[in-house]
């Protein structure tokens, strides 16, 4: 079986990056619906980059603590998205939507993923982080030792913090995710991305992937 970790590009809000991620053939793209964020996107715009968004890839939308009607809101703006909770959410908010959704998970600790993937059982997938609770991503790496091996893992993982394309491949290689999740990594400034990252960060995923393949 052909090895190959998922892509989400997150917090994008331009088209012409929703529309190159699509064309380099990542899963997943991410909008950020958290006030606090300099990557934050208002409902009026979502609309407008999910258009931008090609068949078969999906949207996703984040939230930290964000009230019920905030959410139902954005989904009606993007109602094949999938969701993500990067706050304060428990299994039973993150359910309410009757969405797969995504849980992220601050490693902080040992034994802090098994422990989550108890606890929100219905998670489509965990999004294994750096930040604290209460935050959308801090852009910093966490030790990838605190990961349980896959066979021990019952829910698909989700590798996301300070990801880039020098280190993306040391990172699938100790880990072996998913999926890989960059924001920051693929910036030139906060909310714009780059062309030539992107292209980049993809590249060195499919390396890691074929060096899997064929190890």
């Amino acid at each position: 079986m052909t090895h190959r970790t998922r892509i989400k590009f997150c917090g994008l809000t331009r088209e012409q990056d929703v529309a190159l991620a699509c064309v380099l053939g990542v899963d997943a793209v991410g909008f950020v619906c958290h006030p606090g964020s300099p990557r934050y996107v208002d409902p009026a715009r979502l609309a407008d980059l999910a258009r931008a968004v090609a068949p078969f890839v999906t949207p996703v939308l984040l939230f930290v603590d964000a009230a019920e009607t905030s959410i139902r809101q954005a989904l009606d703006r993007v109602p094949g998205a999938l969701l993500q909770f990067h706050g304060h959410e428990d299994e039973t908010f993150c359910r309410r939507f009757a969405r797969p959704y995504l849980r992220a998970v601050s490693m902080i600790q040992d034994g802090v993923l098994l422990h989550s993937e108890a606890v929100f059982h219905s998670a489509a997938g965990l999004l294994a982080d750096a930040a604290a609770p209460g935050s959308g991503g801090v852009g910093e790496t966490f030790d990838w030792r605190r990961v349980p091996p896959p066979a021990q893992r019952a829910l698909p993982l989700i590798l996301a913090g300070g990801l880039d394309a020098e280190n993306v491949a040391d990172a699938i290689r100790a880990v072996r995710p998913y999926a890989v999740d960059v924001s920051s990594g693929i910036e030139e400034s906060r909310g714009i991305k780059s062309a030539g990252r992107m292209r980049s960060f993809v590249a060195a995923v499919r390396a890691a992937d074929a060096r899997i393949e064929h190890s």
